[in-house]
């Protein structure tokens, strides 16, 4: 039923997001709609196909096999066969802030990868969870998910820059304030829908990496160090555009920076989780 509700709520957000862009386009007509998603959807075509290159280079991830970290890669192949999926690459990233995130545009194409931070922190059975929980993202594709999001997110806000730029839309027989005011705030509500999304989406691959590992304990135990360590050591070169990948959020932050979190409260999740033991 979680899965179920989680799935719908996405579903629910992506059709909001077709409902905002809608109402921006009316106010530039169908060309200005045109334009905007090749824009949106150029660049967010590109960070799909590359996005696991940038997300890699950026965290200085290091591939790993067999020989160099034999028991990660035989648990990330014992997971994936359990997840019905193919093995991804394997990387170990430098740095001590405790994390791990998955990337790639479909299964064929994924990668896990985990900081050096995590596999410091986390007994076996914690880091099974959270790497069931990554390839739980990849079996879910929620890389595809997220670049369409983005891109609707995007041509949202592309169009708000031309109305700032080029004098605001063509909205006929309209109040133009109703006009101004609907360009301006609709990329703050696409921000928020995208990141409510995201949210979304762990709680399902919370509850898929519970099935994948077989228990929901060792992510459970997992969430409660990663969550604590957040708040003590940050992440180094971490680019916010990447939160949503990561198993938790490694910004943190209070009041207005909660509207716009990628990912759900530690403490939700872990209730959750605790309805599947």
């Amino acid at each position: 039923m979680t899965r179920f509700t989680n799935n719908l709520k996405t579903a629910v957000f992506l059709g909001a997001l077709f409902g905002i862009i809608l109402l921006v386009g009316a106010q530039f007509g169908r060309q200005g709609l045109i334009i905007a998603f090749m824009f949106g959807g150029f660049s967010n075509i590109i960070a799909y196909f590359y996005s696991d290159k940038i997300a890699l280079a950026s965290m200085r991830g290091q591939e790993v096999n067999e020989g160099s970290a034999a028991d990660l890669v035989q648990m990330i192949r014992r997971l994936s066969e359990n997840a019905g999926l193919p093995m991804p690459r394997v990387y170990i990233c430098p740095h001590e802030a405790p994390n791990a995130f998955a990337t790639g545009r479909n299964p064929d194409h994924a990668a896990v990868a985990v900081t050096q931070g995590a596999l410091k922190l986390l007994s076996y059975d914690e880091l099974e969870g959270v790497m069931a929980h990554e390839l739980s993202h990849v079996k879910n594709r929620d890389t595809l998910i997220s670049c369409v999001a983005a891109t609707i997110a995007g041509a949202i806000s592309f169009m708000g820059y031309m109305a700032f730029w080029f004098g605001g839309g063509r909205s006929r027989g309209g109040n133009p304030l109703v006009g101004w005011l609907l360009l301006m705030l609709a990329p703050i509500a696409a921000a928020l829908i995208q990141m409510a999304i995201s949210r979304s989406r762990e709680f399902v691959a919370d509850a898929d990496a519970a099935r994948i590992a077989g228990t929901p304990y060792g992510l459970i135990g997992a969430l409660q160090k990663l969550d604590a360590a957040a708040q003590r050591i940050p992440l180094k070169n971490e680019m916010p555009a990447q939160n949503h990948m990561f198993i938790v959020q490694p910004l943190t932050g209070q009041s207005m920076a909660k509207l716009f979190s990628t990912h759900p409260s530690t403490a939700q999740r872990i209730a959750r989780l605790q309805q599947l033991a």
